[in-house]
Order: C-alpha cells, then sequence, then structure tokens
C-alpha cells in the first residue's frame, strides 16, 4: 500500500530551518540564506540535496568545522574576475554573496566570475539560477570538493573526484532553462541513500573494486571499494571523464586550492560566472534565439506518446509551482533525522499543510 507523504507549507520549513540554524549559532542573514536555498531544493525535487543536508549542517556549525562568523577574504581582484578564500563559511551563503559581485561585474564588464577556495558545502546548484535568469542574465555555476574522491577517471578503478557538477541557467522570454549535471553517473547523495535504505539504482552506475559494473550501491563501502562511473559509464565515460577535468580546472584550479592541497573537511571549491547578453549580441536578439530554441525543441516529436519533449528545468519548475500551493512533500526520513535537532536546540516542528 502507498502512503501519501505528508506536505509541509514551504514558508514553515524556511523558519523551522532558519531558526534550527540560528540556535545553533548561525547569524540571521546568514541562516535566512542557507534556510532558503536548502528549501528551494526540495521545492525543484533535488531531494538529496534539500533539508536532507540540514542534519549534516547543524553537526558541521556545531563542531566548528562550518563557519559561521565574518565575510570572505579577497586573494585576487580584477576588473572581472575575483578570487575568494570562503573561510569555510556556509556555501549557500557565499554562493549568494558571489552572485551579486558577479552581476556587478557583469553589469561593467559583460562577464564576471568568482572562484571560492575552501567554502563550505554549497547544496543544490539550480537552486541559485533563477535568481539571475529573472534579471535576464546567465550564469554558470561549477563545484568540487578535494576533501574526498568517489569517481574514478574513465579506465580506471581508484577514485580520484568528487560528481563534479557544474550547472547553467539560461534566461527566456518564459521559465529559464537550468541545467544541473553531476558529471558522473550519479552523486554520492543518492548513492548513500539508497545504500542506507538497501535499495538499487536505476542502472549500473557504479564499478565493484575489481572493475564489475553493478546498480547495487553497496559495492562503494565494501573491500576493494568500488566507484561512481564518470558520466556516461563504460560506453563513453570519457565525455564525463572530460568533464570532471573541466570542473577540476574551473574550480580548484582557477581558485588556487584543491586536490594538491592538505584535506580540509567537507567543504566545496567553488567557480561561478554571471554573463550580460547585453554585452554581446544584446539582450533582445539573445531571448529571440533562446526563445526559438525552446519552441524547436517542445515541437520536436516525442519517441514516446504521452511524454513529450521538456528543457530542462521545466519539471522542477512546475512541480515547485506544485508544492507552492500544495505543501512540499519531504522525503521520508528527513524529518526524523531533525527532530533531535529540533529538541535540542528548543525549536518546534512545522506543522502539516
Amino acid at each position: 500500500m502507498t502512503t501519501t507523504p505528508t506536505r509541509h507549507a514551504a514558508s514553515a520549513l524556511l523558519t523551522f530551518s532558519r531558526d534550527l540554524l540560528v540556535g545553533a549559532g548561525m547569524p540571521g542573514d546568514k541562516a535566512e540564506a542557507v534556510a532558503g536555498i536548502l528549501l528551494e531544493g526540495d521545492l525543484l525535487g533535488h531531494t538529496t540535496h534539500g533539508l536532507q543536508l540540514l542534519p549534516g549542517y547543524l553537526k558541521e556549525v556545531e563542531s566548528g568545522s562550518m563557519r559561521v562568523q565574518g565575510d570572505p577574504e579577497v586573494i585576487h581582484e580584477a576588473p572581472a574576475a575575483l578570487t575568494w578564500n570562503g573561510r569555510r563559511l556556509p556555501g549557500p551563503w557565499l554562493v549568494l554573496q558571489a552572485m551579486q559581485a558577479a552581476t556587478r561585474m557583469a553589469r561593467a564588464c559583460g562577464t564576471g566570475s568568482v572562484a571560492i577556495r575552501q567554502s563550505h558545502h554549497i547544496a543544490c546548484l539550480a537552486a541559485f539560477h533563477k535568481r539571475a535568469t529573472d534579471e535576464g542574465l546567465m550564469m554558470i555555476l561549477a563545484s568540487s570538493d578535494a576533501n574526498s574522491a568517489s569517481v574514478a577517471p574513465f579506465g580506471g578503478l581508484d577514485p580520484v573526484f568528487t560528481p563534479n557538477p557544474i550547472s547553467i541557467g539560461i534566461p527566456t522570454s518564459g521559465a529559464p532553462i537550468v541545467t544541473d549535471i553531476s558529471t558522473s553517473a550519479t552523486t554520492n547523495g543518492l548513492t548513500n541513500r539508497l545504500h542506507q535504505e538497501g535499495g538499487r539504482l536505476p542502472a549500473q552506475w557504479v564499478i565493484d573494486g575489481h572493475g564489475k559494473p553493478s546498480d547495487d550501491p553497496a559495492v562503494l563501502f565494501k573491500e576493494p571499494k568500488g566507484t561512481i562511473l564518470p558520466l556516461g559509464g563504460l560506453d563513453s565515460g570519457h565525455k564525463g571523464y572530460g568533464l570532471s577535468l573541466t570542473v577540476e580546472a574551473l574550480t580548484g584550479g582557477l581558485a588556487g586550492f584543491g586536490r594538491a592541497d592538505p584535506k580540509q573537511g567537507w567543504g566545496a571549491t567553488v567557480f561561478l560566472q554571471i554573463i550580460d547578453p547585453e554585452a554581446f549580441g544584446g539582450r533582445a536578439d539573445f531571448l529571440r534565439q533562446m526563445d526559438e530554441v525552446a519552441r524547436q525543441c517542445h515541437a520536436s516529436r516525442p519517441a514516446q506518446a504521452g511524454r513529450p519533449v521538456r528543457l530542462p528545468g521545466e519539471k522542477g519548475f512546475a512541480l515547485a509551482e506544485e508544492q507552492r500551493a500544495k505543501g512540499i512533500a519531504l522525503h521520508p526520513g528527513i524529518l526524523d533525522a531533525l527532530k533531535p535537532w529540533a529538541e535540542k536546540l528548543k525549536v518546534k516542528l512545522p506543522a502539516d499543510a
């Protein structure tokens, strides 16, 4: 029998999450930013990168591994480029601050790029883009974490990379196009969740320690440990491998901090670029071109009857609109993991929607 998930109003979950972070010691402005991005992840359906991350964030704040006071340190600054030491401050807050800085540069120079070393984890990449596209701006965001490795290079057995996601937000006259792509076949968040639940992956996205492909995430935790395959798997994983290397260059390379340096704990190295179409062919012509591309994609005959072609991000935005109206259906277990924190920090659990 299928159980209907309990829904909670987005506003109630935002307040709950913010209050937990404040209770743990995070200043209000940073807590509001972090809670908002985590909530946006759940609204968009990225349930492994929404409030599921909050217990881990609270633990990091409590231990001091996620710092909460102060601002990033400027390492280098140029008219259209900026490098920060994030000082292990909350990742979602740092990215939102970097977006503001990059937008100012883009308005003046056409583009603005920010590289951030020693950020903490930045949550769901797709959750950031609409803030830029609503202003008619295009944004590229990429992240890596030199603290760990779970993805082997194509043809190898020993992991080098994290899933190294890259995401792009593209404005149109309607809903934006938002891609959020791991350069690996799957993510650590999903494999960890399925391993804990005893579940299987939808396809053979991992290999065991002997190189045998599998859909069982447990092979990542058994000796000799397996790894996640690059995007494209055993067939065309050289493409995902190339993308992983590209993300390493954009993040660790440009920030000057990554796998060549001592590990500092769960975190992120980040690259963010804002592009103003007005400085190139002009915003009107940019929208004209992207609107036509979107129209042609929608007009493409579906390969499966009843499943029309969608644009990247379209399903997530529709889900977010529905969940804002009806309440958010959290993945099972998320609130259970937060209950001990709520009791400890004396924060009231959110009511059902």
